[in-house]
């Protein structure tokens, strides 16, 4: 009897173990930032997971300029200006510093730039991003309006992609996202990390186009200043 009662208490204790490891961890959960949005012109949306989780827009921060924007989450957020736009072949590019290395957090988190936006700032939002991480790694991600990846599932390294020299130092990356005739291609530092048939970029389940807004998007408890966001036609 006794050994019955200690077995079923391992499953118990296993069962718990189970599900807190599939759980986000509570030192990593998205924490409120003050400030909102104060650059004219642009908004922004966070996960989907993060207004389940209870997060609003306000408790990440967008200030500064358009042309120098000063970017502090708070939960994971895509920021975009509507008027922003891009159709046929065409490069978006900006430059992302990360001037206090996972001062916000105790992992690396990513940050990079967006295209193909549509229906932006709805529940069937969808669009394509390249994002790098300060510790060399980058990944190609999208919605459509579901979650979907290029390439690996999981962050690549790169030889092109900065390290930071540790925590608390700072790590520039410049990240363009490019639409040609018939590849979608992610550079970073001038180098091609990613390139992706464009067929299998608009497809069922990813997207409709490669046309649309172009912005820039967050991890949660990240910060960074973002320069020369530009779009120019090739």
């Amino acid at each position: 009897m006794a050994t019955i009662r200690i077995a079923a208490l391992a499953l118990v204790l296993c069962a718990g173990t189970a599900a807190q490891g599939s759980a986000q961890p509570a030192s990593d959960a998205s924490r409120a930032v003050t400030g909102g949005i104060t650059v004219p012109g642009w908004t922004g949306k966070i996960d989907a997971r993060e207004e389940q989780a209870g997060r609003s827009l306000s408790d990440a921060k967008l200030s500064g300029t358009a042309a120098k924007l000063e970017v502090t989450t708070g939960p994971a957020v895509t920021y975009w200006n509507p008027a922003n736009t891009a159709s046929g072949t065409y490069t978006v590019k900006a430059t992302f510093t990360e001037a206090n290395y996972m001062g916000l957090n105790e992992h690396p988190h990513p940050y990079g730039i967006v295209i193909a936006g549509s229906d932006m700032g709805m529940a069937g939002q969808s669009y394509l991003y390249c994002a790098a991480y300060g510790n060399g790694n980058f990944i190609v991600r999208g919605f459509g309006p579901e979650p979907f990846h290029m390439g690996a599932q999981r962050p690549e390294a790169n030889a092109a992609v900065q390290k930071a020299a540790g925590k608390g130092s700072s790590v520039t990356q410049e990240i363009a996202m490019s639409v040609k005739a018939d590849r979608v291609e992610c550079a970073i530092n001038g180098t091609t990390v990613g390139s992706y048939p464009k067929t299998e970029v608009v497809t069922a389940g990813r997207l409709k186009s490669t046309d649309g807004i172009y912005g820039v998007r967050f991890g949660h408890n990240t910060s960074a200043v973002v320069a020369g966001l530009t779009m120019t036609k090739d």
